[in-house]
């Protein structure tokens, strides 16, 4: 069975011939999908879409534990924004840029979906 993997925005085709496909660690990265080739979905839509600005996703699904910013605050790359954890391990969503939080779409203790837009940058 084929399939599709984002890894780090970039798309590969993995073929698994016998046996199953299992979860697999990656350091320094983040898996953003990994769903059969022939099933490959179409970009998710937000209710939330900004009219301008740096959209900062959820990566995967998860539980918003802390939000560490606060709307107008400065932020410089690699600033953490807000917490998620998924499977009782917490990942922390950093800023890819420098920038200003022009929204904040998420709070804590609301459970996201991946795609989901949680803050955005000017």
């Amino acid at each position: 069975m084929k399939y599709l993997v984002t890894l780090c925005g970039k798309d590969y085709e993995i073929e698994v011939e016998k046996g199953e496909a299992t979860m697999v660690a990656v350091r320094d990265a983040t898996v953003t999908s990994a769903v059969p080739a022939a099933e490959t979905p179409a970009p998710m839509a937000s209710s939330a879409t900004p009219a301008s600005g740096k959209r900062i996703d959820a990566p995967l699904p998860g539980l918003v534990v802390d939000i560490k910013v606060s709307q107008g605050a400065t932020v410089k790359k690699g600033d953490v924004l807000v917490i998620l954890e998924t499977m009782k391990m917490e990942s922390s969503i950093v800023s890819p840029e420098d920038g200003v939080v022009a929204d904040i779409t998420c709070v804590k203790g609301e459970t996201v979906e991946m795609g989901n837009l949680l803050v955005t940058l000017a």
